[in-house]
């Protein structure tokens, strides 16, 4: 029981570690896994509410929203979906911008800065599209923020092919998925600690998003797999299919 919580780094729920107790070949039940997990004092991360930081108040030209809320995806590089946080420091604000595959909700790109110029979004989709082949077509998801809707990024979208999709003017919803990523990374990571220094941040935040999010972590959506499990798997049932 300890060990799988261990595993999820304090951050599991009943859920999550009767999985990991399933696959280790255990037969109990979620209700006997809770009970326990409250005896031991073991308790997962609650979520807390998030903050708006869009700067959606310029004159840039914006685009529909194409993705309409549906985040479900048959396949990879169909949809993905973008955003930017923040992360407070000692020396000061650290932002994030993110890019995630709405398939197996993976972190295929991500970038970080003392900034919130167009050039921090930019470096996330490269590194998302320097990961991923075939994205022609695929639906690219943001908000309204001046830096999605800048010609930079446009022309970056457009120059591989790609669709790009914007939230309606505040409606965090249209863009849920991303924001529920950013309050998971938050509760599990960046509101356990202080940061010193946006350099001992910028450490761990790699670390959680390429070690434990993205290859260890949980994902109820996909199935309780980790998302590169989940691309594996799908991977596998796709070469025995063709």
């Amino acid at each position: 029981m300890v060990e799988a919580f261990k595993i999820g780094r304090g951050t599991y729920g009943s859920p999550r570690v009767l999985r990991e107790l399933v696959e280790r070949g255990l037969e109990i039940g979620r209700r006997r896994v809770a009970r326990l997990m409250r005896e031991l004092g073991l308790q997962g991360v609650s979520p807390r509410k998030f903050r708006m930081t869009t700067n959606s108040d310029h004159e840039q030209s914006l685009a529909e929203n194409v993705l309409a809320r549906n985040f479900e995806a048959s396949g990879p590089n169909e949809k993905w979906t973008t955003d930017i946080t923040y992360v407070w420091t000692a020396e000061g604000w650290l932002y994030l911008a993110v890019v995630m595959d709405l398939y197996s909700r993976r972190i295929v790109g991500w970038a970080m800065a003392d900034h919130l110029q167009t050039s921090l979004c930019l470096d996330a989709l490269s590194m998302a599209l320097g990961h991923r082949a075939n994205v022609k077509g695929l639906i690219h998801h943001s908000d309204r923020g001046v830096q999605y809707a800048s010609n930079r990024y446009r022309e970056a979208l457009d120059a591989r092919g790609i669709e790009c999709s914007m939230s309606r003017r505040g409606n965090c919803w249209d863009n849920a998925v991303a924001e529920s990523f950013f309050g998971t990374f938050k509760n599990e990571l960046i509101y356990r600690r202080p940061w010193l220094t946006r350099q001992d941040a910028k450490d761990a935040i790699v670390e959680y998003i390429e070690i434990f999010y993205n290859r260890i972590r949980r994902h109820s959506t996909i199935g309780n797999v980790s998302p590169v499990t989940f691309e594996e798997m799908d991977q596998a049932t796709r070469a025995c299919a063709a």
